[in-house]
């Protein structure tokens, strides 16, 4: 008897013991996993930073080298002289922050408007307004050109502003989340002869402030990587944005050679802020989105 017990003691163990080095197989090879994948998305921003301190020389040998034989930090100095950073960022921010002002402003009255108020045909206004989602965002660019053109208002800051003040993503998960707050607020408000705006303002806001931010965030980043619009409608060089400002601004007009090293630098200067967005504002995106409901 005693023999048995200590034979199923012993199978136990062993298989207690399988079980732990499986388990901490299976969190090694999961690391590892992360590991590469991380090195995989980390080591462009590496390269941009190693190319941005390289000579020109350096850049140009046939076998790259992966430290710097001399770091060069006046590419950064002739970054920002040769491509006006300045204006580009004064720009940039002019048309991000007016478009993010705008923006919130349209989203937050539609939100409330979906979420709160009663009126005809609410319901099939906001599925019209959600299928709109399905259709690739390319396919407004003509249109939008036409109606761009039409009104005059090529090669201005309305032409960068405008066309997508309204964000039916954003009026989604706006909508979503108004519609977690308990009805009865607004019925008690209604009863004590509250305003819309005012109940807006002070009840529906605060609670709702992580996804603003979070739209705030992801409407200034959409403004700070827009390439292809800017280029389209504001390419003069006093018009344009930090995306397209940087295309071309390091190649030579005699040889078509562009200077790589000062353009990383200049990438690295433009990437700097998003960087630190990503860094302190992470949290507010994360929860905005998460509290965006799953309530409809």
């Amino acid at each position: 008897m005693t023999e048995h017990v200590s034979m199923q003691e012993k199978n136990l163990q062993q298989v207690s013991a399988h079980q732990r080095i499986v388990k901490v197989a299976v969190q090694v090879l999961l690391y590892a996993f992360l590991f590469l994948m991380a090195l995989t998305v980390l080591f462009p921003f590496y390269w941009m930073l190693i190319s941005s301190v390289k000579t020109l020389a350096e850049y140009q040998l046939q076998i790259p080298t992966f430290f710097p034989r001399k770091i060069v930090f006046f590419n950064y100095v002739e970054a920002f002289q040769t491509a006006n950073l300045g204006r580009l960022f004064l720009n940039t921010l002019y048309v991000g922050v007016v478009s993010t002002l705008l923006s919130l402003v349209i989203t937050v009255l539609s939100a409330f408007a979906f979420a709160r108020l009663e009126f005809k045909g609410k319901n099939a206004l906001f599925a019209a307004l959600l299928a709109t989602m399905m259709i690739p965002g390319e396919l407004f660019t003509i249109t939008n050109y036409i109606t761009v053109d039409t009104f005059g208002w090529m090669e201005t800051f309305t032409a960068l502003i405008v066309p997508f003040l309204v964000s039916v993503f954003y009026i989604y998960l706006l909508r979503q989340n108004f519609m977690q707050i308990p009805n009865e607020l607004y019925l008690a408000a209604k009863v004590d002869g509250t305003s819309d705006l005012k109940y807006l303002w002070k009840v529906m806001i605060p609670l709702a402030l992580p996804t603003l931010i979070s739209i705030t965030i992801l409407k200034m980043m959409g403004a700070w990587n827009s390439y292809i619009w800017p280029r389209l409608v504001a390419n003069k060089p006093e018009m344009r944005l930090i995306t397209n400002g940087l295309r071309n601004a390091f190649t030579d007009a005699n040889t078509q050679q562009t200077n790589i090293p000062v353009q990383m630098a200049a990438v690295a200067i433009v990437s700097f802020p998003l960087f630190l967005v990503f860094i302190f504002l992470r949290k507010y995106i994360m929860k905005g989105v998460s509290r965006s409901g799953i309530k409809g």
